[in-house]
């Protein structure tokens, strides 16, 4: 059993996950979304810290608190005033029925599919010991071209993204 520390601290980063995300569905403000959204993110990233994955805590906050949150900032920024609001749409009722369905899918299998136990002795830190060089490892080693590839890709969205935003000097 865990120690009653980690569970409270799994509570208490849930209720902060999930009333960010709640927070970024019903605020009006999109920038005030996007700090829910990152408040989100981090509360994601301490569940990840609780279940003892560090590397993925560090990307998560990396990659999504960092780097998207700044990206969807930028988006914001670039749009105009009008479209800056967070305003009723046509697609409300039929977003939130789709939701609901697929949050009941979801909750349906988790309750109803026969889960596999971990079997064997408790995890302990030292079989995490190594996950970061593993990774490193594998990154910088068979899959060398797919993550070369990647950054490629990556460098010409963010190119791709300049070009449309930039103004036309001629």
């Amino acid at each position: 059993m865990d120690s009653p520390g980690v569970v409270a601290a799994f509570w208490v980063l849930s209720a902060l996950t999930v009333g960010s995300a709640l927070a970024v569905f019903l605020s009006r403000n999109l920038i005030h979304a996007v700090v829910f959204l990152v408040a989100s993110f981090l509360g994601m990233a301490g569940l990840f810290i609780t279940l003892s994955a560090d590397f993925i805590a560090v990307a998560q906050m990396l990659i999504y608190a960092g780097a998207v949150s700044i990206l969807m900032v930028f988006a914001v920024m670039l749009t105009p005033l009008a479209a800056r609001d967070n305003a009723n749409s046509l697609f409300v009722l039929p977003g939130v029925a789709l939701g609901a369905a697929f949050a009941a899918v979801v909750g349906y299998t988790a309750v109803n599919v026969d889960w596999p136990q971990v079997a064997g002795e408790a995890l302990d830190a030292r079989s995490f010991a190594d996950t970061v060089r593993g990774i490193g490892d594998a990154l910088l080693g068979p899959y060398l071209l797919a993550f070369e590839m990647a950054s490629v890709l990556l460098l010409a969205a963010l190119l791709g993204a300049i070009v449309l935003v930039r103004e036309d000097r001629s």
